[in-house]
């Protein structure tokens, strides 16, 4: 089993010094708003990804007036265990190290300890536009494939120098030819990009529609929608088509990083005509099939952060996610509410162990 047995939080955000010994399966943590139960969570999460999931400006989640912020989980598994580091210090590039090693590229350890958080700001994957869901996308596939994730990292630093390049060339400083130099490989890179993103749709969406069915148990059909300029022909050709265009704007028009992924019901917008709980069991099915995926993928099942869910949810879906929760679906689940009582209704109801934490101690 792959579970989170210490976190140690140093000057990470609110909390100056905090020690938490979790169990390996359920976990509760309680306390009244404003006490950082949420930012607990969000250490987990740095310590899976590298990066806050609430706020990616590192130095921003350092403790005011402090130098730096410095996050400690022991992991274990099976096999072994394995103490993570990631440390920030202010002007300073962040450290993580694994057992003492400094790694010298942060890709290495995305996958290794995942984790899926449920957040009341999910709701943004259907409110907010494209840009939110291909954070989205790619942050699950990246976790189990690193080449996907090489890619990501290579397409962007091209599309940065091409979008430079663009506005050399309107400016007059460079020449128009020289865009010949980037487009075979913004192309190549940008076609696996695809070809990857495809293929993960077309695997998640039978996970996505059997979550929908048994967190919600509507009727409606489910859907996502994938679209890329890929989709519309030889890019080669595309490119040449839009290149008066992406000089007139200074950047680049087409690519991967104009993809749309679009949520429906019935063949409609969920943003538009889902109501508030079909909205609500449309995001909790995205995540729960993100969490099958890794599990599947990555074959250990990922440590569920759920944040505020017994506020955010109706006592229905609360009802059926706890039932997943103890028919050991789950590995370590990491809770967070406001009422303690509340937290030992529910859980004692499907569970016969689990651990309480309250803020402030």
């Amino acid at each position: 089993m792959h579970y989170l047995e210490q976190l140690q939080l140093v000057n990470y955000k609110n909390h100056d010094f905090l020690t938490l010994e979790f169990s390996a399966k359920v976990n509760a943590i309680v306390g009244r708003n404003g006490v950082g139960k949420t930012n607990v969570l969000d250490a987990v999460h740095y310590l899976s990804m590298c990066k806050s999931y609430l706020n990616p400006l590192d130095k921003q989640n350092i403790r005011l007036s402090q130098p730096y912020f410095s996050i400690q989980g022991l992991w274990k598994t099976e096999e072994q265990q394995d103490l993570i580091v990631c440390s920030v210090k202010s002007g300073s590039k962040k450290v993580v190290k694994r057992n003492k090693v400094v790694y010298e590229k942060l890709s290495d350890h995305i996958g290794l300890f995942p984790v899926v958080f449920i957040s009341p700001y999910d709701g943004d994957l259907i409110a907010e536009g494209n840009e939110f869901r291909r954070k989205w996308l790619d942050g699950i596939i990246a976790q189990i494939d690193r080449k996907y994730l090489d890619d990501l990292m290579s397409f962007h630093r091209i599309l940065e120098q091409r979008n430079a390049l663009l506005k050399r060339i309107s400016s007059g400083i460079s020449h128009r030819d020289e865009l010949a130099i980037w487009n075979p490989s913004f192309e190549e890179i940008g076609e696996r990009i695809f070809q990857r993103r495809a293929a993960f749709i077309e695997e998640f969406i039978p996970l996505f529609r059997a979550n929908f069915q048994q967190i919600g148990n509507e009727e409606e059909e489910p859907g996502i929608l994938y679209r890329s300029d890929f989709h519309k022909g030889e890019f080669t050709q595309l490119l040449s088509q839009n290149e008066r265009r992406d000089l007139m704007f200074q950047y680049s028009t087409i690519g991967p990083q104009k993809d749309e992924i679009n949520f429906t019901l019935n063949q409609q917008p969920v943003k538009k005509f889902g109501s508030q709980g079909q909205q609500k069991s449309f995001i909790l099915a995205l995540r729960l099939a993100q969490y099958h995926y890794l599990h599947f993928h990555a074959g250990k099942k990922p440590v569920l952060l759920l944040d505020d869910i017994f506020d955010k949810l109706d006592s229905t879906r609360v009802q059926r996610l706890l039932d997943l929760v103890s028919k050991e679906v789950f590995g370590q689940v990491i809770i967070t509410d406001t009422e303690k009582d509340r937290v030992k209704s529910l859980l004692g109801g499907h569970l016969n162990d689990f651990r309480i934490f309250e803020l402030p101690f």
